[in-house]
């Protein structure tokens, strides 16, 4: 083992000697050749490298919008599927059209994320929220009746029983947000924007031109990704757990609805 850990040892150095004195060469060689060419004035010009074709749409977030890719070259496939759209809601769409239907899936996927995980906690025995509306709200039920019963598509039913506004107070801070996500992507259709052109009627429905579907700068946990190329990263991770939680809640809303069962009981009935 001595004796061949010895011989690799020369063969690596006798290989750099070797590659240092070819490197030594090749370098003498260039320098004749420049001193040659130098002196030449008959020397050939090179000509300047044609200029490559600049995208008319700013690239966001690492995307650059690009009408012959599908749904515009934005984040979304993944293998064996790969560009999955069997009703063709992608096909013949413009830019806008396509960045709407975008910010729509992204945000219905969030949503039903959060949907999700409300049906599962709602079920169990953890309330923080409706505990402490009883305790503001009816102080003598303290201990009594502070659990939420029964599957979770009623319980806005119940909560309402012991905060008659808090049906109102969510609709308030639902339209907060959504204001909010207007504003920061969408165009206001009665002002002229950076997708207007000179005479052209601004239409409704228009997407900012530097705005990517999604992207509300809301990030309070710092999950967004400082090099723009390692966005379409984290986007397609949210892409797909959108896509199964919107799956999720319909089957849970859809079970529910037949038996009238929560969801967590219905799930340990199939291992009784």
């Amino acid at each position: 083992v001595s004796f061949m850990l010895v011989a690799n040892m020369a063969s690596s150095f006798s290989g750099i000697s070797r590659i240092g004195k070819g490197v030594q060469t090749r370098s003498r060689l260039k320098s004749a050749e420049s001193e040659s060419s130098a002196d030449d004035d008959t020397a050939p010009v090179t000509s300047a490298a044609p200029d490559l074709p600049v995208s008319p749409y700013p690239t966001i977030n690492g995307w650059t919008p690009d009408a012959s890719k599908f749904c515009w070259g934005l984040t979304g496939s993944l293998e064996p599927l790969g560009d999955f759209d069997p009703l063709g809601f992608s096909k013949g769409l413009s830019l806008n059209e396509m960045k709407r239907y975008r910010e729509a899936e992204v945000t219905h996927g969030r949503v039903a994320m959060m949907a999700t995980v409300g049906f599962l906690v709602s079920e169990s025995d953890f309330h923080p929220l409706f505990s402490l509306m009883v305790r503001l709200y009816h102080p003598e039920r303290r201990g009594l009746g502070t659990e939420l019963t029964g599957p979770a598509i009623y319980h806005l039913e119940e909560v309402r029983e012991v905060a008659p506004y808090f049906f109102e107070a969510l609709v308030a801070v639902i339209a907060a947000g959504e204001i909010y996500r207007s504003v920061v992507g969408w165009e206001n259709p009665w002002s002229d924007g950076d997708e207007a052109s000179e005479g052209e009627e601004k239409k409704l429905f228009t997407l900012r031109s530097n705005y990517y579907p999604g992207d509300i700068h809301f990030d309070p946990l710092g999950l967004k990704p400082s090099v723009p190329s390692n966005y379409p990263w984290v986007q397609n991770r949210e892409l797909q757990n959108g896509r199964l939680a919107m799956i999720a809640v319909t089957g849970f809303v859809a079970q529910e609805l037949v038996n009238e069962a929560p969801i967590i009981s219905n799930f340990l009935s199939m291992f009784n």
